[in-house]
């Protein structure tokens, strides 16, 4: 339809719905963003200001006295190699389990392939409780034993799950050539599956990563000897008894308390821009099959 010459412009249907939901979800990212950000900023700002603790984003002044204490104590030392020591042999444990398992229960025609996934899903549902869990790992002798930290904290039926959601979306004409040109499952899961794989490997280690490198609760219940204690552990006496062991406190609490925060949450804050593009393919990658 024209008007004096000129095209009548109409919108289609919903556009203004569109646009104003558009603005709405940029404006919720936006102040969730700041709701994470604006506590990490402060606990820096605390952390170099030596001026009176309150509730401020820039610091009136700047030394990294209370890093050079933290990062000069040796008590601190054997928990932050605990730490590290059971996130990265937790994380690669955790990745070659969770992707042998994905492998396996794709396999349809391997005898019990229903119930062996059934199985794992219902442990989603149900767990065996703390007490029993305790219990177990009493009785196999792994108190004060890094095992009993590792095996637990890096297999989770979520994560085998999701990689299995994955290896389904790889087509399966790769497998029959593959067998067609003799490789064995082995060399199928090697040579095949596992470099076409590196979004969920990402994503997946991620998440073992995080969860071992933040761990505390199985530290508490299951060393009960000092030298096995994590620097969470440590990070978690400092707030709650204003102090750690060992630690001859010259600065202020909070600057003490907040810079051994920055560090615990430092290395997770480099690595992820690095996985980004992986972690979220490899997270939506398995929810919808074409």
């Amino acid at each position: 339809m024209e008007t004096q010459g000129h095209e009548k412009i109409s919108f289609r249907p919903g556009y203004r719905a569109r646009a104003f939901f558009l603005i709405f979800d940029y404006i919720f990212l936006i102040l969730l963003m700041l709701v994470m950000v604006i506590p990490l900023l402060k606990v820096f700002v605390d952390s170099v200001d030596p001026t009176t603790y309150g509730i401020r984003l820039w610091p009136k002044t700047v030394e990294f006295s209370a890093y050079k204490q933290v990062f000069s104590n040796s008590a601190l030392y054997r928990p932050f190699f605990i730490s590290v020591l059971t996130t990265v042999v937790g994380t690669a444990f955790g990745l070659l389990m969770t992707t042998l398992a994905g492998y396996v229960i794709i396999q349809k025609q391997m005898p019990g392939h229903k119930f062996v996934v059934n199985f794992i899903f219902f442990t989603m549902l149900f767990s065996g409780g703390l007490i029993p869990t305790y219990l177990n790992i009493k009785n196999l002798g792994l108190m004060n034993n890094l095992i009993a930290v590792i095996v637990p904290c890096s297999l989770s039926a979520y994560n085998m799950i999701l990689m299995k959601s994955f290896f389904e979306t790889i087509p399966s004409t790769l497998y029959e050539a593959a067998a067609i040109d003799g490789c064995t499952p082995v060399m199928t899961f090697s040579k095949i599956v596992l470099p076409l794989s590196k979004p969920a490997l990402a994503s997946i280690g991620l998440f073992i990563a995080v969860g071992l490198w933040n761990e505390y609760m199985h530290f508490i219940l299951y060393m009960t000897d000092p030298k096995w204690k994590n620097f969470q552990v440590k990070v978690r006496d400092l707030i709650l008894n204003d102090g750690i062991s060992g630690v001859s406190i010259t600065l202020s609490q909070e600057m003490l308390k907040s810079a051994v925060v920055v560090v615990v949450v430092l290395p997770f804050l480099l690595i992820y821009p690095f996985l980004q593009k992986y972690f979220v393919k490899g997270v939506t990658i398995g929810s919808v099959k074409g």
